[in-house]
């Protein structure tokens, strides 16, 4: 097969500080004016200013002629493309006024050189159309992507014979090698009446097991469809190390994670404290926008966790006793509300982690995260993937998607995906026809 040569935008680096390692056997080509803004960039203490630092670096490390191109392990022939004089276009159609253009010219040259294949590969999806109208090849960068569409569910109905219905009945077990299951996922068997009996996969014993305490209270809220009793069941399962929950507004991910993480702190013991984090989007780089100390900017991010807990303390105390009950637990200091900006470096042990809004973290964040966890703790990521405010990810690009079909195949992990909406009717009918 003939090399290619990729030429890589500053929103790949970004979004994946390996990507140059990344395309085996080819040629990888950094125009100078990306470098320029990775070096602008790593100023930042966010997660794209750790990706830029971590690109320089391995870019600094590099022994040879950058210019010429260098060798890696893996066939990569590496180099940094010096824009010739501007003077020089050569019939370039588009004006040299912005970096993204100065990426195309870069590009384009390169074509015009006689290299057999140029393709440019970014996340920006307005510079692959301008590179297609100049007739470059474009692309998506693909290798951290995973077809939302072809997602796994956490769950499949599955259609039995009565005879075999019955003895599941009354054994609590059945085997079915038909299907080809994962480790925690449940099966729906179809029972004849309004909710059906469910069972959910051991990989140890290789059967599906009946659920017995399925559907139980927990801290006043108890689920209200066949989704979150499966959720509510992961999330008390302490063999069960990382959960992830994705549906649209209103299903209640947020709710049932922390009514569970309440029950494992505060009345089992199983967990030491609870820490509560949302990335940062609408404000941009960080929370330095807001006035006040940091607890104080919290509060605004943090309302929709504060909502839960105030239903979840009504719920369980009564209506009068909510208050009190809410203003208990916060004093408690076993509930820690922090921002994802804040978590890396930290060690977490014997914690139970929410990471709400988990969709608009790139994989390489919620790795980050994930890997702070030490002995004893539970981490649960809960969102929606069709809704994302980072504007270089997408349903198939974003951490949740990517984590579900990473994890799937490992029994320390669970998997929900909600598609009832239980809010009220109004929020039912918003989410399907809105």
């Amino acid at each position: 097969m003939a090399r290619k040569t990729f030429v890589l935008d500053t929103t790949v680096l970004l979004h994946d500080p390996d990507a140059i390692q990344k395309f085996d056997g080819n040629d990888v080509v950094m125009p100078l004016i990306v470098l320029e803004e990775l070096d602008r960039m790593k100023r930042f203490t966010t997660e794209l200013g750790k990706n830029a630092r971590t690109v320089i670096r391995f870019i600094d490390g590099l022994k040879g002629d950058l210019f010429k191109g260098i060798e890696l392990e893996n066939g990569v022939n590496f180099s940094i493309y010096l824009e010739s004089k501007v003077s020089e276009r050569e019939g370039f159609p588009l004006p040299l006024d912005s970096t993204k253009h100065h990426i195309l010219f870069a590009a384009y040259k390169l074509q015009l050189a006689g290299k057999d294949v140029v393709v440019l590969i970014s996340k920006d999806f307005v510079l692959r159309i301008k590179a297609e109208s100049i007739g470059l090849k474009a692309q998506d960068y693909e290798t951290l992507k995973e077809s939302f569409d072809n997602l796994y569910r956490g769950y499949r109905r599955v259609d039995l014979p009565k005879p075999q219905l019955d003895a599941f009945m009354t054994k609590g077990s059945i085997e079915l090698p038909g299907e080809e299951l994962l480790p925690n996922e449940y099966c729906w068997f179809n029972s004849g009446k309004k909710s059906p009996l469910i069972g959910k996969y051991n990989a140890k014993t290789k059967s599906v097991e009946a659920l017995d305490s399925i559907g139980n209270e927990v801290w006043g809220v108890r689920p209200l469809n066949d989704e979150q009793k499966c959720a509510m069941d992961l999330l008390m399962r302490d063999d069960i190390n990382l959960v992830s929950m994705i549906g649209q507004a209103g299903t209640g991910k947020t709710l049932m994670a922390l009514t569970c993480g309440l029950r494992k702190v505060f009345d089992e013991g199983v967990y030491k404290r609870i820490l509560i984090s949302r990335p940062i989007m609408p404000l941009g780089k960080d929370i330095g926008y807001l006035p006040g100390t940091k607890e104080e900017k919290m509060v605004h991010w943090m309302q929709p966790i504060y909502d839960n807990l105030e239903y979840i303390c009504e719920t369980t105390s009564g209506s009068g006793n909510g208050a009190e009950t809410k203003q208990w637990i916060l004093e408690s200091e076993k509930i820690e509300m922090e921002a994802v900006t804040f978590i890396r470096g930290r060690s977490l042990a014997n914690t139970y982690i929410i990471i709400d809004e988990a969709q608009n973290l790139t994989p390489h964040e919620v790795k980050t995260i994930i890997s702070r966890a030490g002995k004893g703790t539970k981490v649960v990521l809960t969102g929606d993937p069709t809704q994302i405010d980072n504007p270089y990810l997408d349903k198939d690009s974003n951490a949740l998607t990517y984590v579900v079909s990473r994890f799937k195949t490992y029994g320390i992990y669970g998997h929900i995906f909600f598609e009832k909406t239980e809010r009220s009717e109004l929020a039912a009918i918003a989410a399907k026809v809105l």
